[in-house]
C-alpha cells in the first residue's frame, strides 16, 4: 500500500525525457470507484432507515423529536457530503496523476534561448519574521532558476518602535537582501564573463570537445558552490534540514550531472554550437537575481492596513513606475517622477510570483509554472500554483499531523483542478500581471488613492480574490507536482491562531459565489465547479455537524441504524490512510487525526463566529500573523477548557445513548472521549495546557487574549535572544 500513487521516473541519459512508471495510479482509480459506489450504496440504507424513524415520529405527531431528527439528520448530511467529496476530488487528482507528463529539461530550459523572456518580480511579504526564515525563503527564491528575474522582500514591521528588540530585529532583516545580493554579484560575474569569452571565440570555427570541456568544469565549479554553502550551513531542525537537501544540494547534484554528461560530449564532440550558447546563457543566469527590500509603511500615502494582501498591493502598484521621495507636512511621500531623476525604479513585470517568508521554492518552480502559463491554451489562467506541502521530518506529533493533514489536502487541491474549482493558495503562486490589472480597484485610505489588486475584506484574501477572478472569467491552475514548501504550526497555540484566521472568513465570500453561479453561462456544465468551490467555503459546517453528533444524546427507544452510519465513513477513512502513507506518514496516523480534528473543532467554529459577527457589524477581525518562534505559542484558556469540560458531557451523551439505543452509541461515545483525550495528551500536553490557563486568566480571559498571548510569546524569544 505505501507509496502506491508515488511516481518513478528514471533517465538513462540526462538530455533524455523522463520514462514516468505509475501502476499504482490505474488501481488507486478503481479503489475510489468502489469506495464511492459502496458510499452510495450505504446512503441509500441510511436514509431509509433514517425515513422510517422520521415516518416513526410523523405517525405519533411527535414535533419536537420531529424537529430533533431532522436537526440530526442534516448534521449527518454534512458529514456525509463532505466523505463524498473528498472521494470525488481525489479521483479527479488520480485522472490528472494518471495523463500527468513532467515537462522535459529542453522545455523547461527552453526560456534560456529566448532574446526577452517574459519579466518576473518574486514578492516575500515578511512581518516580524526570524532572520533565518527569511533568508531561507530569499535564498530558494534567488536560487530558483529563472533568467533576470527581481526579488523584492516587502518589510512590514513598523519602521520606528520603542523596543530595542523591535529595531534589532528589523536591522537584521534589512541586511539580509543585500547580503545575498552580494553574493549572487560575485558568482554572476564570473559566468556572464564566460558567456563573453564565448561569444568572441565563436567568430573562430566552433571546437565542440573544447567548449563541453569548459562547460563541463564551469557546472562543476556551479555544483561545487552549492555543496559549500550546504557544507557551511550547521542545520539545527528538520526545516533547516530540507534548505539543506532541497534548496543547495539537489541542485548540486543536478549541476554535476550536467558536468558529466558535458564530459562525454567532450569526448564525442557532439555539443553543437547552438547547445554550447544555450548552456553558456544558463550558466549567466543562474546567479542574475536581484534582490532588493522595500518599507510601505515609511510612506505616508502608501497603505497602512494590517495586513498582508495590503502589503502586496503597495509594491504591485509601483511596478512599472520610476519613483522618488518628497517630504510634505512632515511625512515622507512616495510620488512618480515627471523629469527629475528617480530614487526609485520598479521594474514592470509580466508575472509576479508571492510567496510567504516561511516557504520555500524548489529550483524548478518558476520554469515549470512559467512554461504552463506561456501555453496558448492557459491564455486564461490568472493564477498557475503548486501548493505548498508541509516540511517532513516534524519531531513533534502536533507538527507532523498538521503537516499530514496539509499534504492530504493537498491531493484534493489537485483534485478540485480537474472540475476547474481551484482556490487561489496564497502562501505561493504565480500570478499573470493582466489577470491582477483586471481585478484592480480604487480605494481611498486616510484620504489617499491605494490600489486594491488583491481584496482583503477577509483573512482569507487568497480565496476571496480568487473567486474575482473566476468572475472575471480567469481560471486557477494547480500544477500536480510538489514544488514548494512552507512551515506548519509546532505548538497548539501558534495552530489556534493559524486555524481560527483560515476558517473566519470563507462564509462571507459565499454571496459573491452564488452571483457568479447565477449570472455565468453554461451554468449546468458548471454545477460541479460551482458545488465543491461552495463546499470549499462552507465546510466549517462539517465540523459543526461533528460537534453536534458527538454532543446530542440519541434519546428514543426507536433504534438507529448505527453499523450504517459507521459503514458510510469506512471509505473514507480508508482512503484517508492510503493517501497518508502515499504522502510518507503511517497509515495508523488515521487515528490521530481523527482526534487532532476533534480537537480542532472549537477553533473553527470561533473562526466561524468571527464570521458572522463581522457580516452582521461590517467590523473586519484583526489580522493576527501565526508566530514562528523557536519556543512555545501559549494558547488561549478556551481551546483548552472547551475539550476538558465536553468529556464529561460526552460520557454523560454515550450512556444516554446506551440506555436508549444500545450499545453501538456507548461504542461511539467511547471512541470520541478516548480520541479527545489523546488529543489532550498527545497535542496540548497537561502540563502546556494548564500553564496557559493560568496565563490567559491573569492576562484577561475574555479580553484579546490571543493577540496578547502571541505578544507574549515573541517577548520570551527576544528575551532568549538577549
Amino acid at each position: 500500500m505505501a507509496g502506491s500513487m508515488t511516481l518513478t521516473i528514471t533517465s538513462s541519459k540526462v538530455h533524455d525525457a523522463p520514462v514516468i512508471h505509475n501502476p499504482g495510479v490505474t488501481r488507486e482509480i478503481v479503489y475510489t470507484w468502489l469506495a464511492i459506489g459502496f458510499e452510495a450504496v450505504v446512503s441509500i440504507f441510511v436514509a431509509n432507515g433514517l425515513g422510517r424513524i422520521l415516518l416513526y415520529r410523523l405517525e405519533r405527531h411527535n414535533n419536537f423529536l420531529i424537529a430533533a431528527d431532522l436537526f440530526f439528520f442534516a448534521c449527518l448530511g454534512c458529514l456525509m457530503v463532505g466523505s463524498f467529496i473528498y472521494q470525488v476530488t481525489r479521483l479527479g487528482y488520480l485522472y490528472r496523476l494518471r495523463e500527468h507528463t513532467p515537462l522535459t529539461r529542453e522545455q523547461l530550459e527552453s526560456i534560456y534561448d529566448c532574446e526577452k523572456p517574459p519579466s518576473l518580480a518574486v514578492l516575500v511579504p515578511s512581518y516580524r519574521e526570524e532572520e533565518r526564515v527569511v533568508r531561507h525563503t530569499l535564498m530558494s527564491a534567488a536560487l530558483m532558476e529563472y533568467p533576470g528575474k527581481r526579488i523584492a522582500l516587502l518589510i512590514d514591521d513598523p519602521p520606528h518602535s520603542s523596543e530595542p528588540s523591535d529595531m534589532r530585529r528589523l536591522a537584521t532583516v534589512r541586511r539580509v537582501p543585500g547580503e545575498i545580493d552580494a553574493m549572487l554579484r560575485e558568482q554572476e560575474t564570473l559566468y556572464v564573463k564566460e558567456l563573453e569569452e564565448f561569444y568572441e571565440r565563436r567568430r573562430l570555427p566552433f571546437d565542440s570537445a573544447l567548449e563541453a570541456r569548459c562547460l563541463a568544469s564551469l557546472f562543476g565549479s556551479v555544483a561545487l558552490w552549492f555543496e559549500a554553502q550546504a557544507a557551511a550551513y550547521k542545520d539545527r531542525d528538520h526545516y533547516d534540514a530540507l534548505y539543506v537537501a532541497r534548496i543547495l544540494l539537489e541542485p548540486a547534484g543536478e549541476h554535476r550531472k550536467r558536468a558529466d554528461a558535458l564530459d562525454d560530449d567532450a569526448r564525442t564532440a557532439s555539443l553543437s554550437s547552438a547547445e554550447a550558447e544555450h548552456e553558456y546563457r544558463r550558466l549567466a543566469a543562474l546567479f542574475s537575481a536581484r534582490l532588493t527590500s522595500f518599507e510601505r509603511k515609511r510612506y505616508e500615502n502608501l497603505a497602512h492596513a494590517s495586513n498582508k494582501a495590503m502589503n502586496l498591493n503597495s509594491y504591485l502598484g509601483l511596478l512599472g513606475k520610476r519613483l522618488h521621495e518628497v517630504v510634505r507636512a512632515g511625512r515622507l511621500h512616495l510620488v512618480e517622477c515627471e523629469s527629475e531623476p528617480a530614487q526609485l525604479v520598479v521594474p514592470d513585470a509580466d508575472y509576479v510570483i508571492t510567496v510567504d517568508a516561511d516557504s520555500m521554492l524548489l529550483g524548478k518552480y518558476a520554469l515549470n509554472l512559467t512554461h504552463i502559463m506561456s501555453r496558448p491554451e492557459a491564455a486564461r489562467f490568472g493564477v498557475v500554483q503548486s501548493p505548498f506541502s508541509a516540511v517532513p521530518g516534524s519531531p513533534g506529533t502536533l507538527e507532523r499531523m498538521a503537516g499530514a493533514q496539509t499534504d492530504v489536502q493537498w491531493i484534493a487541491s489537485q483534485g478540485s483542478t480537474f472540475f476547474n474549482a481551484s482556490f487561489w493558495v496564497g502562501a505561493n503562486a504565480l500570478l499573470r500581471r493582466a489577470a491582477l490589472e483586471d481585478i484592480c480597484e480604487t480605494i481611498h485610505e486616510r484620504g489617499y488613492p491605494i490600489k486594491r489588486y488583491i481584496h482583503d475584506h477577509t483573512l482569507v484574501e487568497d480565496t476571496e480574490s480568487a473567486i474575482d477572478l473566476v468572475v472575471r472569467g480567469w481560471q486557477i491552475y494547480n500544477h500536480p507536482e510538489r514544488l514548494s514548501y512552507s512551515a506548519t504550526p509546532r505548538d497548539f497555540g501558534a495552530l489556534v491562531i493559524q486555524r481560527r484566521r483560515w476558517a473566519n472568513g470563507p462564509l462571507l465570500i459565499v454571496p459573491k459565489l452564488l452571483r457568479y453561479a447565477t449570472t455565468t453561462s453554461h451554468r449546468l456544465s458548471r454545477l460541479p465547479e460551482i458545488f465543491l468551490r461552495l463546499y470549499g467555503l462552507t465546510s466549517v459546517s462539517s465540523a459543526i455537524a461533528m460537534a453536534l453528533m458527538v454532543a446530542i444524546p440519541f434519546m428514543d427507544n426507536q433504534p438507529l441504524p448505527l453499523i450504517w452510519l459507521v459503514l458510510a465513513a469506512v471509505p473514507y477513512y480508508l482512503l484517508y490512510a492510503r493517501d497518508l502513507e502515499s504522502c510518507g506518514y503511517r497509515w495508523t496516523d488515521v487515528l490521530r487525526m481523527y482526534s487532532f480534528n476533534l480537537l480542532l473543532i472549537p477553533v473553527s467554529i470561533a473562526g466561524m463566529l468571527k464570521s458572522l459577527r463581522q457580516a452582521f457589524t461590517g467590523e473586519p477581525s484583526p489580522f493576527i500573523r501565526t508566530p514562528k518562534v523557536p519556543g512555545r505559542t501559549a494558547a488561549p484558556a478556551t481551546y483548552t477548557l472547551i475539550p476538558v469540560f465536553a468529556m464529561p458531557w460526552m460520557v454523560y451523551v454515550a450512556i444516554v445513548g446506551f440506555m436508549h439505543s444500545g450499545y453501538a452509541f456507548l461504542v461511539f461515545g467511547s471512541v470520541n472521549i478516548a480520541a479527545l483525550l489523546y488529543a489532550l495528551a498527545a497535542f496540548i500536553r497537561f502540563r502546556y495546557g494548564w500553564e496557559d490557563v493560568l496565563t490567559s486568566f491573569r492576562m484577561g480571559f475574555f479580553s484579546n487574549g490571543q493577540r496578547a498571548l502571541a505578544e507574549q510569546s515573541e517577548a520570551s524569544l527576544e528575551a532568549r535572544r538577549a
